[in-house]
């Protein structure tokens, strides 16, 4: 079988959950294709298209939420959306691309490509399965104007929210959000820990932005700071800056030997299962890694959109705690979670409220599809 997965580099979550399903996909000896089809105009483009979502989420996130909320509007005027349009180029030279490079499946675990596929089709053209993976805890806008064969979404409880969206619940498939193998792996915590060279006898917080190194980072670091010394806690907070250079540039010149600064890393479910505590905004992917991990999760700082969704359902769920007001908040959210009955608690929900396999259970069915 050939598939190609076409996915975009606005935030790690797509591409790691492409990346996820080529992985298994190679395992079972079929060839896999993953690309920006934004590279089939120009590599520029490719990286431009990524850039202005990174420095928006980064710098002006308020900016971005209201452009998700201006989304959210106009998915209720009639007729195509500015994204469909905007994408029109790049869906004839995808075209081109396809009558050169015939595949079997077309997976997209972002919407762009979506918008590209469903011009396609609009325009006659015969194309292999194509199937549509949702990376967040919610129906985004635009999704219900795309035309994919069928939709990949995190679980049962979203399928409603996507039919009343326009999405025929026959076309909607609820595996969940597929992750890496890594996060298959049984290790405990003892384990983990020595293989990362950590101390067996101090309690770790691991701290992340996601791949883009957004939210509030430092203020959440002073109150963590803060927390160990007036406890007179042996404790170390580990944080994982992402792309964000000059955010690990900032904090190595102000808390130097006080935290353990990664930028990226590829041992994430490694440090999540090492570690006692787990702070993340609240992506779709990093939240999804979580709960198959197990980890206690606090969610802090969302990216207005998607993200807020992604808290609600988590923190409602009781698969995480949800911290809108970090000095008035985080705190109380650390003892909770120190507490074992309370962690305890947590995972349970986490074991019983997300899919298991996502990314074995996409594949499976797609073999059966294309056999």
């Amino acid at each position: 079988m050939d598939a190609l997965i076409l996915s975009c580099s606005t935030g790690g979550g797509h591409n790691a959950a492409g990346t996820a399903v080529k992985q298994e996909l190679e395992k079972r000896g079929h060839h896999v294709v993953m690309m920006d089809p934004y590279e089939l105009v120009s590599h520029k483009l490719a990286i431009g298209v990524g850039r202005v979502y990174v420095k928006m989420v980064q710098r002006m996130p308020k900016v971005f939420g209201f452009v998700y909320s201006l989304g959210s509007l106009v998915r209720h005027v009639p007729g195509m959306s500015p994204v469909y349009y905007a994408n029109i180029v790049v869906a004839k030279k995808l075209r081109t691309y396809l009558a050169e490079h015939p595949f079997d499946v077309i997976i997209m675990p972002h919407l762009y490509p979506a918008e590209l596929i469903t011009y396609l089709k609009k325009s006659g053209e015969k194309l292999p399965l194509t199937i549509f993976v949702a990376t967040d805890y919610v129906c985004i806008p635009f999704t219900e104007e795309t035309d994919c064969d069928y939709y990949v979404v995190p679980g049962e409880e979203q399928v409603n929210n996507f039919v009343k969206r326009g999405i025929s619940k026959e076309r909607i498939l609820p595996f969940g959000i597929p992750v890496s193998p890594a996060f298959d792996e049984v290790t405990d915590q003892t384990k983990a820990r020595a293989e990362l060279g950590l101390e067996q006898d101090t309690r770790y917080i691991l701290l992340t932005g996601g791949s883009i190194g957004a939210g509030n980072i430092e203020k959440t670091i002073r109150i963590l700071l803060f927390l160990f010394h007036k406890e007179a806690m042996r404790g170390k907070v580990i944080v994982v800056c992402g792309n964000n250079e000059r955010l690990y540039e900032r904090l190595n010149r102000r808390y130097g030997a006080q935290l353990i600064l990664l930028q990226k890393t590829n041992q994430m479910a490694t440090y999540m299962r090492a570690c006692d505590l787990f702070i993340s905004k609240p992506g779709g992917l990093s939240s999804t890694e979580a709960a198959v991990t197990m980890v206690p999760y606090i969610q802090i700082t969302p990216i207005p959109g998607c993200e807020t969704h992604n808290m609600r359902y988590f923190s409602q769920s009781g698969m995480s705690i949800a911290v809108r007001h970090p000095v008035l908040e985080l705190i109380s959210a650390v003892k909770k979670l120190c507490c074992a009955d309370r962690s305890e608690q947590m995972l349970e929900k986490q074991q019983r409220g997300i899919p298991r396999n996502a990314r074995g259970r996409l594949c499976d069915w797609i073999e059966t599809q294309c056999s």
